[in-house]
Parts: structure tokens; sequence; C-alpha cells
């Protein structure tokens, strides 16, 4: 089906009370994918890197966001650089991989540039008229360090991280959290099968909690949760239940509120980012399309000085608690899945009460691919 028929299957409305879900082929067409690429995921700012890879002279890594390869840098002055990963001579790639190097070389002829993406030599490039070796750079692209991770935007004519995403360091210092004294213990890589937005729907509504989640049921005063919604993200407030609630109930709890300690936030990043704010630890989700009916979500986990004995087994555990949590989210996805291509579901309604951030998501997903 065409974009163009696709679009027309859709009538937003931002009335949560009347308003209906997305049309089923938006989550299996491959040509809504495309056009999410163009209109989305190119047009947005895109998590490649944590901070720690490029903190030196030299350091570099390589990424790829949604098909277009891309190699960030800190160069010689200390500045962060970001290009297409693409050399001007023959397409060929000027990096693999990361690491820290003083120059970048293409794997296909030789041709070097350096770190600000300026190119320092073309062998055996003699004779060619109308061309300078210093009239030559990568394609550059707009990058920033945001929070933990760098940031890259390729429509040059986007607004800064800070712009589109407001205030959210301020809110999470402001709630009790100190991230500055976090840093990575793990990293794992789950294969979703479903399409990426059935996983964002899911992420951004504690509806399904008492159903799919029995064990963060325990954890959550589901009552008291809560979701606002700003122009390009939204928040969660998830209260943990009160130390009494554990007993009363007869379960054990990962999690169990002290005095002056800060509930759960769950902030969502237009398209696809989460932080989860936990009292002993950060998580970082980034969701990415892998085609329409697949998605690779990928989950960091921080915590305040890793180190071992009861700490590290507590860190281990909390870990482990999550591992948990998004298992359950990738079988009820990968059902949710299966039911959107059965032929016999067009679209739903919402929960005014719990799913205006499903709404505010799909709000934004239509308003980008109209623009």
């Amino acid at each position: 089906m065409s974009s163009a028929a696709l679009l027309a299957q859709y009538k937003p409305s931002a009335n949560l009370a009347l308003a209906g879900t997305l049309p089923a082929a938006w989550y299996f067409d491959a040509d809504m994918l495309q056009l999410e690429r163009e209109k989305i995921f190119w047009r947005s700012w895109q998590p490649v890197a944590g901070s720690a890879a490029l903190r030196r002279h030299g350091d570099f890594v390589t990424c790829d966001v949604q098909g277009k390869p891309l190699v960030i840098t800190r160069d010689a002055a200390g500045s962060l650089c970001a290009f297409y990963n693409v050399c001007r001579h023959r397409a060929g790639p000027v990096a693999a991989g990361k690491g820290n190097r003083k120059t970048l070389q293409c794997r296909y002829h030789g041709w070097t540039y350096g770190l600000d993406g300026q190119l320092l030599a073309a062998p055996e490039f003699e004779g060619v008229g109308d061309w300078a070796v210093d009239q030559v750079c990568l394609p550059a692209v707009k990058v920033a360090e945001w929070g933990p991770w760098v940031f890259v935007n390729l429509d040059p004519q986007s607004e800064s991280v800070e712009a589109s995403q407001g205030p959210i360091w301020k809110e999470v210092a402001a709630a009790g959290f100190d991230v500055s004294k976090l840093e990575l213990l793990e990293r794992r890589e789950y294969i979703v099968e479903a399409n990426w937005k059935v996983y964002i729907d899911n992420y951004l509504e504690g509806y399904h909690i008492p159903i799919a989640h029995p064990g963060l049921f325990r954890e959550l005063d589901y009552e008291q949760y809560r979701v606002e919604t700003f122009r390009n993200y939204s928040k969660q407030h998830a209260p943990f239940r009160a130390a009494g609630a554990a007993a009363q109930a007869g379960h054990d709890r990962r999690y169990v509120r002290g005095a002056g300690e800060p509930d759960a936030l769950y902030y969502w990043l237009f398209p696809n980012v989460m932080f989860n704010f936990y009292p002993d630890n950060l998580q970082i989700n980034i969701v990415l399309p892998l085609d329409a009916q697949r998605t690779l979500t990928v989950f960091e986990w921080y915590f305040a000085q890793p180190g071992t004995g009861a700490g590290w087994e507590s860190m281990q555990q909390s870990i482990a608690f999550s591992d948990e949590v998004q298992r359950e989210d990738m079988e009820i996805c990968r059902a949710v899945q299966l039911g959107l291509q059965s032929g016999v579901y067009e679209r739903g309604r919402f929960s005014v009460r719990r799913e205006n951030g499903v709404h505010h998501f799909q709000q934004l997903v239509h308003a980008h691919l109209t623009s």
C-alpha cells in the first residue's frame, strides 16, 4: 500500500475521549516504516553512543541511524564531531568499530581525513582538475552530548536537543536523582517480534501492569500511577508501595521506598528513547526498527560506583528484575503484533484514565509523517 493511502486511513483527534488508535496496517507495512525513517528517525535526535566512549581526544565510534552510516569523533581541540561515514572519493567507509586514532582512513583507497572531517591526503590523485585536498570534507551531522549519551540529528534545520526535549535533567535532579555519579554496568540487546510502535505504545501506559507484570505490580502503587505529556516527551510517575505493603501482601519486594527516597520516574523521548529512574539505578532503553515487524531494544543499566559483594549482588538483582519485566513485555508485544496482522482488527479506542501517553505518541507520529 502506498504511504499516501496509509496516511489517508487515519484521522487524528486531539480529544482523547473521541480519538481512535492508529490503523493496524501502520504496524506492519514496509512503506510505512520507510516513511517513518524519512520523516521521524532522520529528523529527530537519536542516541548513538555513551559519552564515556568519546571522552578522550582521538576517540571515535561508528554507528548506523536507520541505514545512514555515521562516525562520531572527539577531535584534537576537544570538540565532538559527527560525519557521514562515507569517503568523498568512491563512498567507502572511513572508519569501522570504535577506538582511538589521530586520523580516519578510508578502507578502500586510503584517503585520510582529520578527526574534524577535513581531507588530509588523497594518494596518487595528482593531475585531477578543478579539485583541491583542502576543499574536501566529510559531510557533517549535528551532534550533542545530553545526559550520559551522545545524540545526533541528520536534519541540519533541527532545533537543539535541549530545546527539543525540555528541562528533563533539571526535573530529575529536583526529584532527588543524581546521575553524575552513575556508571554503566551492563548492556543487553533484545529482539522483539513486533513493530517498533507496538513496543512504544506498550511502554507508555501502566494500564497493562496489573495483568502483564505481576512482579512489577507488587512494587508500584497502581492507583497513584499517572502520565504527564509534554511537547516531545512524556513522564510516568510510578510511586512505590509503602514499606508495610510488602508484609501485608505476603510477597517479597525488589523496591521498598525508604524515608526521603524518590519514586520511580519513566521518561519517554520522542520517538524511541526511554530513561527509567529508580532509587538505585538508571536504565536507558533505545528502540530501533529492524524491519516493519521486528525491533531491536537496547537496555543499559547505570549504577553509582559498581563494585563487589552485597552491592554487586543488589545490582544484579535489579538487572534480573528488569529483564523479567522486559521479557513479559516482549511476549505481549509479539502477541499484539499477530493480532494487528490478523485481518480482523482495524483500530481501537483509548482509556481516558490510563492511555493519554499512548494517544500523545500516536498524535506525534501522525504530525511528523504529515509535516
